[in-house]
């Protein structure tokens, strides 16, 4: 896998961004800029230009595009770097129909495959208080270690909506047809949880490790996948989808299977939700993500985008101080917004850091 990092940035028509060609140094990037000025839409267009969507919820074109823009279409113009250093120029022109992109000025069927991660410590609130917020959270970043899981996963979403249509509506033999499906949808079930169970394994010697590195302090973290099937072969799995369809039938969905999963985030034994200060969580997630980052790095030898929202309003000086001290150290690309002057002053201290000011949507000097 090629690591990409983006060395410039134009982008049309989109939010508040004027089109200002914006340049990124391959290590840290400080976006600096009072709130509602754009800094976290540069993110967000690096986002949707790498994914094709926004880390925002609830979010899609209409959203994105800006309300002075002439026509109805949004251009992002970059110049990535790969890690042998050869310069690729890619374009993606965005309608509310359809995406295309170019690279190099010719037309690809596929985008590049550059892996992005943001980082929003108040995420953490969702993380810790939501299952579907924490089920999102793995589906998306094992989906970009593993296109296997990320394939198996839409096939089990499109099973489990027809299952669930089944239920619902209850036509002339339905339940033969459930059980006809059910076939598939075991075996897919399997193959999830089994991969969930290898990615939080793999996860887990560098929760600790990370939490360390980020904050000086030793804890014992853990994640652990809380399943119904966990364990069962895919026969047993399918005699559990058997056994419920009548309670499934009388709710109208599917009552157990990975769609049903949760995590449990253990600081020191204890469940975080419950035992851990809203600090402590915080902290905890960002130790999550950057062990992933570097899970990222063992199994691709390579390093996703790092884009960071504004860390400075969730954590207290002393901790992002921690944390601006560990960024001088990694190699990965990283783009990090602030409008506290204190972290600031802090980020000015990264040797060779690339600082981009930002107002009302424009670069100033």
């Amino acid at each position: 896998m090629s690591t990409y990092k983006i060395s410039k940035l134009q982008v049309t028509n989109f939010r508040n961004l004027n089109p200002d060609i914006i340049t990124f140094s391959p290590g840290i990037n400080c976006i600096l800029g009072e709130n509602g000025n754009g800094k976290t839409n540069i993110l967000e267009a690096i986002n949707v230009l790498a994914t094709k969507k926004s880390f925002r919820k609830n979010t899609s074109f209409p959203q994105f595009l800006s309300i002075d823009g002439g026509k109805p279409e949004i251009i992002f113009s970059s110049v990535f770097s790969n890690q042998d250093n050869e310069i690729q120029s890619y374009t993606s022109k965005m309608t509310n129909d359809s995406i295309l992109w170019f690279v190099d000025g010719t037309p690809v069927k596929k985008r590049l495959d550059i892996k992005v991660v943001f980082i929003n410590p108040f995420d953490s609130y969702g993380f810790h208080n939501n299952a579907s917020d924490r089920r999102e959270w793995l589906d998306y970043f094992l989906s970009q270690l593993d296109d296997q899981y990320k394939k198996s996963l839409s096939k089990y979403t499109l099973a489990l909506r027809f299952r669930n249509t089944l239920l619902n509506k209850k036509p002339s033999r339905f339940k033969e047809q459930i059980l006809a499906g059910d076939v598939e949808l075991s075996q897919l079930s399997f193959f999830l949880t089994k991969k969930r169970v290898e990615f939080l394994e793999a996860l887990e010697p560098l929760l600790g490790e990370t939490f360390q590195s980020l904050f000086s302090e030793k804890h014992n973290l853990k994640i652990n996948l809380d399943s119904r099937i966990i364990g069962m072969s895919v026969e047993n799995i399918q005699k559990l989808f058997a056994n419920n369809i009548e309670t499934d039938s009388d709710r109208g969905h599917t009552s157990y299977g990975p769609h049903k999963d949760d995590y449990v985030l253990l600081f020191d034994g204890l469940n975080s939700f419950d035992f851990c200060s809203l600090g402590q969580q915080k902290m905890s997630y960002l130790s999550l993500l950057f062990a992933y980052i570097e899970l990222f790095r063992y199994k691709y030898m390579s390093y996703p985008i790092v884009l960071i929202d504004d860390v400075s309003g969730e954590l207290d000086q002393h901790r992002w101080r921690r944390l601006v001290e560990y960024l001088e150290k990694r190699e990965f690309q990283v783009l990090i917004t602030t409008a506290n002057e204190k972290f600031k002053e802090e980020l000015d201290r990264i040797s060779g850091a690339n600082n981009i000011h930002i107002k009302n949507g424009s670069l100033i000097p």
